[in-house]
Parts: C-alpha cells; sequence; structure tokens
C-alpha cells in the first residue's frame, strides 16, 4: 500500500484576517517557516507517507509554490512534494488534492495545515488502523465540556455527552472509498470534515485517540499559543572527545610540555601532556560537546594551535568562551556526563575534585555533573601509557 498525505493550506483564514494583518494563518511565519511547512516537515518524518500534495489558494498559488521551492531547496524532507490548486469550499481543494496524486497512492492522510501541533505518534496510530485494513479513520477526542443544542437564544436539547467526540485530522482514507464518497455526494452536499462524504455513503468510520495538543490554529488568541511554542526549549545533546600524548622524558623539548590538568584541576606527579595550549584533555572534550549542542563546530576552529595567542593558555578559557557562544543560541545546560580514559595516573583520587571544579566552571550543581574512569586494560594508545582520552557528553535544553 501507498500512503500519500493531501496537506490543506487552501483556506480563506478571515478570523484571523485582522489579527495577522491580513496574512492567511497558514502563510504566518513561525519559528522562521511559514506555518504549513511544520506539518509538511513531521508528515515527510514518519516512515508511512511515501509524498505530499501541497494544496493552496488559487489567487496565490504561483506565490506559494515558488516558496516552497526554495524551502525544499534548502532542506528537502526526502519525499516527493506536489502542489495543487485550492477550491471554493473544503472538499472542492480535497478533490483537486486528490486528483494530483500519483497512480500508485492507494491510501491518503488528510491534514488541515492550520494543525501545525500534530505529531509523529499521531499519524502513526492512523496510518496502523488504515495498514489493518480499515477503510475510513479518523482521530478523535472526549468532550469534556456539556453540550447544547441552542435555537437563536433557546436551549433546545442537552446532548449525551458519552456519546459525542471532537474530531481532530489527519482523517485517514482508502483513495477509492473517497472518490467514491465524492461522486456519491454530489456538488449540493457540503461538509466541514472528510469522514462526513464517508458516511454520508453509509460506509464505517472508525477512530483512533487524537491528541490534545493537536489543536487549531482558528482565532487571534490561539496566535498566543504560537508565540509561546516557538520559544518552547527542545532538548540537545553534544557529544566531545579529545585525546593527548605524554611527554617522552627521553625527548625533552620536543613540543611543549604541560603539568597534567584534568577539568581545571593540577594532577600532582602525573605524566606531562605535548599540547600547544594547557592539555586539559576533559576540559578539550568538554569544550566540543558544549559546541555540538549548539552545532557550534568544534575547538580547533574557534581556538587554532596554529594562534600563538593560545599558547599554553588555560582551557578554561576555551570552555567559557564555548559557554558564552552557547548562552547566546539559547543553551541551558542540565547535565554533564564524563570520561577519563588513561592507564597511568590512577585518577580516583582526584576524581571528586575534579567533578567539583567542572561543575563550578559550568555553573552546576555538583549532582549534575558525573565522572567516570577507565583503563584500557593495558591495550592501545593508552594502555601503553603514551597518553590519555577524554569523552564529554552535554545535555541540556535549546530554544528554536
Amino acid at each position: 500500500m501507498s500512503l500519500w498525505t493531501v496537506l490543506l493550506a487552501a483556506g480563506s483564514g478571515t478570523r484571523l484576517a485582522e489579527a495577522s494583518g491580513g496574512v492567511k494563518k497558514q502563510f504566518l511565519a513561525w519559528a522562521g517557516r511559514p506555518l504549513y511547512w511544520h506539518s509538511l516537515a513531521v508528515f515527510a518524518k514518519s516512515p508511512t507517507v511515501a509524498g505530499l500534495v501541497v494544496v493552496f489558494p488559487p489567487d496565490e498559488l504561483a506565490q506559494a509554490a515558488a516558496e516552497l521551492a526554495g524551502l525544499l531547496e534548502r532542506t528537502h524532507p526526502g519525499i516527493p512534494v506536489l502542489t495543487a490548486v485550492g477550491g471554493a469550499r473544503r472538499q472542492d481543494s480535497v478533490r483537486n488534492g486528490l486528483a494530483a496524486l500519483p497512480r500508485e497512492a492507494d491510501q491518503v492522510l488528510i491534514h488541515d495545515a492550520a494543525r501545525p501541533f500534530v505529531d509523529a505518534a499521531l499519524i502513526g496510530r492512523v496510518a496502523e488502523a488504515l495498514a489493518a485494513g480499515r477503510q475510513a479513520v479518523i482521530p478523535t477526542l472526549p468532550v469534556t465540556d456539556t453540550i447544547k443544542e441552542v435555537a437563536d437564544t433557546t436551549v433546545v436539547a442537552t446532548l449525551p455527552r458519552h456519546a459525542l467526540a471532537a474530531v481532530q485530522t489527519p482523517q485517514g482514507f482508502d483513495k477509492a472509498l473517497l472518490l467514491a464518497a465524492f461522486a456519491q455526494a454530489g456538488e449540493d452536499f457540503t461538509v466541514t470534515d472528510d469522514a462526513s462524504l464517508v458516511e454520508h455513503l453509509s460506509q464505517p468510520v472508525f477512530t483512533v485517540p487524537g491528541a490534545p495538543h493537536n489543536m487549531k490554529i482558528t482565532n487571534p488568541e490561539d496566535l498566543l499559543r504560537l508565540e509561546a511554542a516557538s520559544t518552547r526549549p527542545l532538548p540537545v545533546t553534544g557529544y566531545g572527545y579529545d585525546v593527548h600524548r605524554y611527554a617522552d622524558p627521553a625527548r625533552p623539548g620536543k613540543q611543549p610540555a604541560r603539568s597534567m590538568k584534568l577539568g581545571g584541576y593540577p594532577i600532582l606527579g602525573a605524566p606531562e601532556v605535548l599540547a600547544h595550549s594547557d592539555g586539559d584533555v576533559l576540559l578539550h572534550a568538554l569544550v566540543d560537546a558544549v559546541l555540538g549542542c549548539v552545532c557550534g563546530g568544534d575547538i580547533g576552529r574557534l581556538f587554532p594551535d596554529s594562534n600563538p595567542d593560545f599558547d599554553n593558555m588555560a582551557s578554561g578559557v576555551f570552555l567559557s568562551e564555548a559557554l558564552i557562544l552557547a548562552k547566546s543560541r539559547g543553551l541551558t545546560i542540565t547535565h554533564v556526563d564524563l570520561t577519563i580514559i588513561a592507564q597511568i595516573p590512577k585518577i580516583s583520587p582526584h576524581a571528586e575534585a575534579i567533578r567539583v571544579n567542572v561543575a563550578a566552571l559550568l555553573g552546576l550543581d555538583k549532582s549534575h555533573v558525573n565522572l567516570k574512569a577507565t583503563t584500557e586494560e593495558g591495550l592501545g594508545f593508552t594502555g601503553e601509557k603514551k597518553g590519555i582520552k577524554a569523552v564529554a557528553l552535554v545535555t541540556g535544553w535549546r530554544l528554536e
């Protein structure tokens, strides 16, 4: 089975027109991209989705398609992305989107571009139900408010809440069934969701659990949710690795030999380390891990060993500069896990002091800094006591 998505971005957005300055909601800029792009990106990451058709308003099709082409050129989602022209009604836009699907597409998800918080789990639930043989599937949420039928200002009836459900998208269908539903409905039957067409055909529509956060941007107050979500932190991880050779006492003066420091803490009686800076292998790995959280390159790019200004520079300075850069890019570090790999010196007598010192350099409580040490059982570079290695893993939150 080949599952495609029709992304509806053809609405007029009249209820938001004044608050958005006349910009249709699907084109509102959010986190540097138009709103519809965020749904597109989520669907593209789903392993069940083979391709996408984006339906744009007729009067903005050329401009929107050109913008989409530019986005695809910079960040292609890895699956085919086509465009179609919208219609006067929602179902007209859906029909046009279906017509743009390739012949091999036999299942389809219909999603509102104004629901940018859709996630992979929700898409997966609908897709799994289709794969299991359901021909029409919709996500629903239980109704928590009492719902009354009202005529003018008078209550006509109180509806049984336990039998009601709020409906979301994406809605999933067998394409042939949905096309048959369109043919049966004709031009005079207008619907507000796609499942209604299948119901009109007297075919069963099945449900899967929806997602409360999968809200639709409809009213001006919904823009506040977009604003809040645009600054939500994302979890990030940075990995750092470094290695330094020990100075050979039999060959003095061949390269600068530095007294060993680990995490800014001096290790007395340890082998000297060959390095341009002070040779703190642990802090060098930590700097790379911090930079990794913000895509900041590596320590060699920021502090090249070809620069004489960094000769015997304290590695704490490198870490401080890396932290300033990371903070400017919205990073908050929450935890650090460090590993030292060396046959000599013995790390355990110094472990707590190193841990406390690193925590102070990072401005963290020491309960969020872990330090481990291991040997390589006499094997390889460190096992032969030729040098020392360090690995750092930094986790934190980064604002989008």
